[in-house]
């Protein structure tokens, strides 16, 4: 494992994320990759075009998306499906990388990156994982000069799965939290990430990680206590891959961002 934190912090400032000109479209601009990698394009002196529903763009409407797209050089897909069933998710990444595979061909894009996942390949036991595999070999089928950065899991990650465990019922006093290795990394390196594949014309596939392995039960529990709450967290059962370190990084990988405790330490507690 190798980090390349300083080379990418000199990219940064050689000129590539500073000097501007590129017009730049993010699919799935309004999720929480998206809106950071938008703001950080934008003060990079770069034009941003934004597609999400919201800004009134469906990435599954081919009419809509030809129009977003005039003039458009590079196209970054971070886009999400609304609900977790693997079947409609696979059906949703799939079809939103055709559609923005081929209208960018139409509109002469030249690159296009999709955020995908640390692992993906050795998880197949797992329904998302499967969908979300879909997405970057669709990706790499359609869309042109296509580039795949896999990332480990966000710091935000032990938050959603605690809220995800609670609004699935059960015990109020307690949840039940699936004990996995993983290795998290904060989610504005991830866009930082992103951009620097889009503008860098000499990139390839990355995969970008965290500095610290950890457990996820550890995390959640962690959490809870940081924010006061009187919750047990109960080990739960996972896929077979993932309880085996599918979700760690293998081979070449940049390491960067603060571990996870010093960025929770870092936010406001409620």
């Amino acid at each position: 494992m190798s980090s390349r934190r300083d080379a990418w912090k000199r990219f940064c400032h050689s000129g590539f994320c500073q000097s501007g000109g590129m017009r730049i479209a993010v699919a799935g601009s309004s999720g929480l990759i998206g809106s950071q990698l938008c703001r950080l394009a934008e003060d990079a002196g770069h034009e941003v075009v934004r597609v999400s529903r919201s800004e009134g763009v469906d990435v599954l409407d081919a009419e809509a998306l030809a129009k977003a797209l005039s003039r458009v050089e590079v196209v970054v897909d971070v886009t999400r499906p609304a609900g977790l069933d693997a079947d409609a998710a696979r059906e949703f990444f799939t079809s939103a990388a055709r559609n923005l595979g081929v209208e960018g061909r139409r509109a002469g894009v030249g690159t296009t990156v999709v955020l995908s996942i640390v692992g993906v390949d050795r998880g197949q036991d797992y329904g998302w994982y499967v969908a979300t595999l879909a997405h970057a070999r669709a990706t790499q089928e359609w869309a042109p000069g296509a580039r795949v950065l896999r990332t480990t899991q966000f710091h935000e990650f032990p938050g959603q799965v605690l809220e995800r465990a609670q609004a699935s019922g059960g015990r109020r006093d307690s949840v039940e939290i699936m004990d996995v290795p993983m290795q998290p990394v904060d989610s504005a390196e991830v866009a930082r990430a992103l951009l620097d594949l889009a503008t860098d014309p000499a990139a390839g596939d990355r995969q970008l990680a965290g500095p610290r392995r950890e457990r996820l039960v550890d995390l959640v529990r962690d959490l809870i206590a940081y924010e006061g709450r009187d919750l047990t967290v109960r080990p739960g059962p996972a896929p077979a891959s993932m309880a085996a370190g599918s979700m760690l990084p293998q081979g070449d990988v940049t390491i960067a961002g603060p571990d996870w405790h010093t960025w929770l330490r870092s936010r406001p507690t409620s």
